[in-house]
Formats: C-alpha cells, sequence, structure tokens
C-alpha cells in the first residue's frame, strides 16, 4: 500500500468515525449492506474510468452509455425474450464495442478523448430516448429472469452479490494493472505518451484497450445497475453517473494527467465517496446539493493533485542540481 492509499484509508477511518458519532444508524447492518451494494455498482465502471484517466484520458459518457445499455438489455429479455446469459453477454459487448470505436476515434482521428465522450454522451442518450419513445422500460412479466436478478441484485452469505462481484473484477483488474506488462504500457503512456512511442511500444493499442476495458465494465455495471432498479427511464438512467466514477478515481489518487492511480486506490475512492454522501444524509444536507458536494470533492482532488505534482517537480528539480538528498 502506498502512501497516498494509506493515507486515504485514514482519511476513511476518521470520516467514518465521525459519521458514526453523529448518527449511529451509520453502523447499522441496514445502512453497512446498502452501502456496500452502492460501492459494488459503483466501483466496477469507476474502476473502467480509472484506467482509462491513466492514460491521460477520459469517459464522459458512461452516464449516457447505461441509459443505452439497459433500454438494450430489457428489449432483449421482455420482447425478445433472449435466453439471459446471452441477453447479458449481448450488452457487455455492445459496451465493450462502443469503448473501441472511442478508442479508435481518440487514436486513429488524434480527437480529444473529451470531445470523443462528450458527443458519445449525448448521441448515446438520444438514441435510448429516441427508441424507447422517451417512455420507461421495465421487465414486466419478462419470464425466466429469476436466476441473474439475483446474480445481480441478491446476496451471497449475507453480502450483496454487486459488491462481490467488484471485488472479483477489482482483483482482476489490480493484476491486469500491476502485475502484467499492458498494465506498465497504462502507465507508460500516460506520463508520457511520446516517449513511450519512441521506446517501442504501441501507444494507440494500449489506449484503445483501455476504453475497451472501460466500456466492457460499463457494460458489466449496466447489468447490475438495471436489476438494481428494475426499470429504465432513457431521460434519467445513469445521468452524471459518469461524475461518480471521475470523483472516485481522483479521490482515490488517480491524476487526471495521466501516469498515476491503482485500483486500490480507485476503490478507497468509491468507498470514501459513499460515506460522504452518508455524511450529507446525516447533516440534513438536501439531496439536491448531491452534486455540489461531488463537484467541491473533484475540485478539491485536482487541486491536491496539482500541489503534489508541483512539489514533486520541486524536489526532482533541486536533487538534479544536487541541493536535495536522495530519500
Amino acid at each position: 500500500m502506498s502512501k497516498k492509499e494509506l493515507g486515504l484509508a485514514l482519511l476513511l477511518i476518521v470520516i467514518g468515525g465521525i459519521t458514526a458519532a453523529l448518527n449511529p444508524l451509520f453502523l447499522s447492518g441496514v445502512n453497512l449492506l446498502n452501502m456496500a451494494n452502492l460501492i459494488g455498482l459503483f466501483g466496477i465502471f469507476a474502476i473502467g474510468q480509472g484506467l482509462i484517466i491513466i492514460t491521460g484520458g477520459i469517459d464522459l459518457s458512461v452516464g449516457s452509455m447505461f441509459a443505452l445499455l439497459g433500454v438494450i438489455l430489457v428489449d432483449l429479455l421482455v420482447n425478445f425474450e433472449l435466453f439471459w446469459p446471452l441477453a447479458v453477454l449481448a450488452v457487455i459487448g455492445v459496451g465493450l464495442v462502443l469503448g473501441l470505436l472511442h478508442g479508435l476515434l481518440v487514436t486513429r482521428l488524434k480527437l480529444q478523448p473529451f470531445v470523443v465522450t462528450l458527443c458519445g454522451l449525448l448521441i448515446y442518450r438520444g438514441i435510448a430516448r429516441y427508441y424507447t419513445q422517451d417512455s420507461t422500460s421495465g421487465f414486466g412479466y419478462a419470464g425466466d429472469i429469476d436466476t441473474v436478478s439475483w446474480l445481480a441484485a441478491g446476496r451471497s452469505f449475507g453480502i450483496p452479490n454487486p459488491f462481490i462481484i467488484m471485488v472479483v473484477v477489482a482483483l482482476i483488474m489490480a493484476v491486469v494493472l500491476h502485475r502484467t506488462v499492458f498494465g506498465r504500457y497504462l502507465y507508460a503512456v500516460g506520463r508520457n505518451e511520446e516517449a513511450a512511442r519512441y521506446s517501442g511500444i504501441n501507444t494507440d493499442a494500449v489506449i484503445t484497450g483501455a476504453y475497451v476495458l472501460g466500456g466492457a465494465l460499463a457494460g458489466l455495471a449496466g447489468v447490475l445497475l438495471v436489476f438494481y432498479t428494475s426499470s429504465v427511464s432513457p431521460s434519467s438512467f445513469g445521468n452524471f453517473y459518469e461524475l461518480y466514477a471521475i470523483a472516485a478515481a481522483v479521490l482515490g489518487g488517480c491524476s487526471l494527467r495521466g501516469g498515476e492511480g491503482s485500483v486500490l486506490g480507485i476503490v478507497l475512492g468509491t468507498v470514501l465517496l459513499q460515506i460522504l454522501q452518508n455524511l450529507v444524509n446525516i447533516l440534513g444536507i438536501p439531496s439536491s446539493l448531491n452534486f455540489a458536494v461531488m463537484g467541491g470533492v473533484i475540485l478539491l482532488g485536482v487541486i491536491a493533485d496539482q500541489q503534489l505534482g508541483q512539489r514533486k517537480q520541486r524536489i526532482q528539480s533541486n536533487r538534479a542540481q544536487g541541493l536535495a538528498p536522495a530519500e
């Protein structure tokens, strides 16, 4: 565990302690299970967002992807009566393809990730609203979905399944990011894409791979979210969820400049975000201010990241000039 992750864990303990002191119900079984469920749901796509941010990119289309993928999932299960494993794989596959499209637009056409995914944000939600004629879709009398409904929204050994799935995803992505060549390439591209290219790394493939993973994880999270809400309103489903992912990644130590971050940090950032939302509710702050709180959290995270980056540059500059001893 790095110093940044250790500091974040201590911050979690402090804020959790304050929240529990203000309202002992924070530590109740019902609240902890509900938080674990939400941490699982948001943690999955936050990890995908973190991988993209590590390369120096960003994905603003996640929330709209959920709306489109949710509409597709309900349609496949209810209207086409597709066997649920095939429907789930199809939705994850569509998420993967959308991620691939983002990656190709960024790497082949050299478009800015902000522009590409902002367009995706508008396009995907527009398609979802047009396809459903802006009406809410639900499972209704869809048959043979009890198993997938339990897998997506049930519990195993008293623990919400989304949390268990998130832990599995986090372990797999931690191995990919920290124990594989591809993971090292992600960091290299994020720190200096041009230098990585000159060193022989296929930077286009690495960046595209990050967007593909992000899209696949968004597809998985989208399936879980649909069963969590049991319906999809294309005009509001997943609204601003990309902000949750960005906030969790930034809180977890991912630098928006790229080249920094860890899966553990992103998970801790997701937990911290949920505790902060609990604290907002306990303090009686109107829920309408949740986005303002999130925006403030992201701003503070970016400011802290910038200050740490400048401090690191000063230390490296001093060492190069022989003014500071090596640690």
